[in-house]
């Protein structure tokens, strides 16, 4: 049962934050994750860190406006997810606004694996270009790059993920994760990171000269594509993040998205002038992962690129048709997991590892998210990658850095792992085929290492309690549009509650209406039928509700304990 926890809220930032002139409810908020100052909250673009902040800056960026003003062609090199489509988009958007001639290449996930791989380079060699860059990967890819280098293709590194051991012989690397890079943000996303080589590059033309009679190019542009990658991505929100992220969503409110955005809004039936965080988090999101997934990315990155609405929309609507796919994939892999797992008791284990041959590469992360939030415990799950090795992906649970984890046990068992990356709540690896059984052992006994027992019995951070006047539909709707995510929660409240009525509506949610005070509450327990007790202590968020043109509040019940 996880423990129902409230979280500290320093006095003194709060009172800071009320002098400032925020509200109450706002001022305990934020100060609760970690805000002192207003500036914090302001997500001004000039408030953003500076791009020479960042290791090797300069050098991608003379690279880079020689290579413009030389007329090389560019070879952008993504990932398959949803941070590397729209750092691809970045990249080639951006750089084509420079004058640049630049193109893309993705790699397929099933055919030919994570980033920039030795069989990669020769299919990008194959299109003559004269520099190589990476987006959203590259920081392991030594043997690419080496690759890169015997065919006379420099490559420049433009990553966020952690860096190994030895990192690769490139021309260039720009990553604030690694060594030697000062940068105040360690929790650029890759799309980010491609943000910042662009603004360094218009630094560096300016400096030389080329806006002395033309006008610069305008970068805000990029940041719908910037928003939906950092959210997508799951990193940190981190004051630098939050301001990327408010101004694409204000560029999205203002109808200034780029025509994919808007088909993805519209296939996903939303609206974009009421963008949120969520609809970028669990609606684009997973439609544009869907192509990586299950298919090629390219019709993803297409998208992004479409200038024209009705070709983006087609793009958007192949795109939605996968998802549906996706999601059908998943529903059967749980269902199966789930069965396996019957008798599987967490409390017997501080890992879950799973693994069956019929499994979707494409889709075990989403099975091991779905498996770690039902059993809170490090779940790896495995599929058969087609070249005789087993391709795992992982999410963690808060005290456990995956990727740390990972490589403790490659360190304990060298040869089990043929490679691994990640963050500190999702990674992926490769095993040798006959190596499930072996690590799922070792992984168990470096987490049982790594772990306090307590962090196997889940804790659920809250903001307290809300008192029923402040309870409003406004304040709903504000909390809705305002930037939440990893790192900075959006705000849960707990408190008792009588449940006056319950029922059971779309076969698997139950719609209430709760009482605290003489008030009644309507709310909505998602994916739990079960009935509830006449008393609760529920944690919930407040969600505005719109039905047939009436506005009204919702409580969102995400968990109860009988009282």
């Amino acid at each position: 049962m996880p423990v129902i926890a409230t979280r500290p809220c320093p006095a003194d930032s709060r009172a800071a934050l009320e002098q400032a002139g925020l509200p109450a409810p706002w001022a305990r908020l934020y100060a609760a994750r970690g805000v002192t100052h207003p500036d914090q909250i302001a997500h001004r673009l000039p408030g953003l860190l500076p791009p020479t902040g960042l290791l090797h800056i300069d050098r991608a960026a003379a690279l880079l406006a020689d290579a413009v003003a030389s007329g090389k062609k560019l070879l952008i090199v993504a990932d398959y997810d949803a941070d590397g489509a729209t750092a691809c988009a970045v990249g080639v958007r951006g750089l084509r606004l420079f004058g640049a001639q630049v193109d893309y290449l993705v790699p397929n996930r099933i055919e030919h694996g994570y980033g920039l791989s030795p069989a990669l380079v020769e299919l990008a060699a194959a299109r003559g270009p004269d520099l190589l860059i990476t987006v959203d990967n590259g920081i392991a890819a030594v043997d690419g790059v080496a690759a890169a280098n015997a065919h006379g293709i420099p490559v420049l590194v433009t990553d966020h993920h952690l860096a190994g051991d030895t990192l690769p012989d490139a021309a260039c690397i720009v990553n604030p994760n690694q060594p030697g890079c000062g940068f105040a943000s360690k929790n650029l996303a890759g799309v980010g990171v491609m943000l910042y080589v662009l603004l360094a590059l218009r630094a560096e033309l300016r400096a030389r000269g080329a806006y002395a009679s033309a006008p610069e190019p305008d970068l805000r542009g990029l940041l719908d594509l910037v928003a939906l990658g950092t959210v997508a991505d799951v990193v940190k929100l981190d004051t630098n993040n939050r301001t990327l992220v408010a101004q694409g969503l204000a560029r999205m409110r203002a109808g200034l998205a780029s025509p994919g955005i808007n088909a993805l809004f519209r296939v996903a039936a939303r609206d974009p002038a009421r963008a949120t965080v969520f609809d970028l988090g669990f609606m684009l999101g997973p439609r544009l992962n869907a192509a990586g997934r299950i298919d090629d990315m390219a019709l993803g990155i297409e998208c992004l690129l479409a200038d024209d609405p009705g070709t983006a929309h087609e793009f958007a609507q192949r795109l939605d048709s996968l998802n549906r796919a996706r999601r059908e994939v998943e529903s059967d892999m749980l269902e199966e997991a789930l069965a396996i797992l019957a008798t599987f008791n967490p409390a017997d284990s501080h890992t879950l590892v799973a693994y069956q041959p019929g499994w979707h590469a494409g889709v075990i992360g989403i099975l091991a998210s779905r498996l770690k939030d039902k059993f809170h415990r490090p779940t790896l799950v495995f599929a058969q990658a087609g070249d005789g090795t087993l391709k795992g992906s992982g999410r963690s649970i808060p005290g456990l850095h995956l990727r740390d984890a990972l490589d403790l046990v490659d360190r304990r068992h060298p040869g089990l792992i043929v490679k691994f990356g990640g963050h500190a709540m999702a990674a992926g690896l490769t095993l040798v085929a006959d190596g499930h059984d072996t690590f799922a052992t070792a992984f168990e006994t470096v987490v049982r290492d790594l772990l306090d027992p307590a962090d196997l019995d889940g804790r659920i951070d809250t903001d307290g309690e809300l008192a029923p006047s402040e309870h409003s539909y406004a304040l709903a709707e504000a909390f809705d549009r305002a930037v939440w995510g990893q790192g900075f929660p959006a705000p849960l409240f707990t408190g008792v509650f009588a449940v006056a009525s319950q029922r059971v509506v779309g076969e698997k949610h139950l719609k209430l209406k709760l009482t605290r005070e003489g008030q009644v509450f309507d709310a909505m327990h998602f994916f739990h039928a079960d009935p509830l007790p006449d008393r609760i202590r529920a944690v919930y968020a407040l969600m505005p509700n719109e039905f047939n043109g009436q506005q009204s509040l919702q409580l969102r019940v995400q968990h109860w304990e009988a009282v």
